[in-house]
C-alpha cells in the first residue's frame, strides 16, 4: 500500500471507501482490534462532515514514523462553506444536523493529536493522528 492513500468524498458511498482504507491502513501497520475500530469511526465521522457540509472533498492518510512512534495521521480538506466559529463546534452536543453532536469533539477524543483549520468561503482542513501504543 501506498504511505499516502486518499478517497475522495462526493457521495454517500464514499464514506464507507474512507472507513475500510482507513481501517485497513492501521490494521497494515500494526494497530490492535480497539484502535483500528477507533481511527474507523473518527474517519466515518469526518468524511461524513465533509459529504454534510461540504459536498466534496477527500481523506487522505499517511503512515507517520518518529524516532519512538509510529502512526496514521488522517487529512480531512473540503472546499466546503468553511466553518465560522471552530469553538462552537468542538463544543459537545453542538450540532447543525439534528445528529447527537459527537461529531469534531468525538473525533478529537478518539485520536492523539488533533487539529482544524477553517475559513469562512474557502473549507476546511483537519488533520488527526493516532499513535501506536
Amino acid at each position: 500500500m501506498n504511505p499516502r492513500s486518499c478517497v475522495n468524498i462526493h457521495k454517500e458511498w464514499d464514506i464507507v471507501g474512507a472507513r475500510q482504507l482507513g481501517r485497513e491502513m492501521a490494521k497494515e501497520i500494526g494497530f490492535g482490534t480497539v484502535d483500528q475500530a477507533r481511527i474507523a469511526t473518527a474517519v466515518s465521522e469526518l468524511a461524513r462532515n465533509i459529504y454534510l457540509y461540504a459536498e466534496n472533498g477527500q481523506v487522505c492518510f499517511e503512515y507517520i514514523y518518529t524516532n519512538s512512534q509510529k502512526g496514521i495521521l488522517m487529512i480531512a480538506v473540503d472546499t466546503g462553506p468553511g466553518i465560522k466559529d471552530i469553538s462552537s463546534v468542538m463544543q459537545d452536543g453542538y450540532t447543525t444536523s439534528g445528529g447527537l453532536g459527537a461529531g469534531l469533539p468525538g473525533v478529537k477524543r478518539l485520536m492523539d493529536d488533533f487539529d482544524i483549520e477553517s475559513t469562512v468561503g474557502e473549507g476546511t482542513k483537519i488533520k488527526a493522528i493516532k499513535w501506536i501504543r
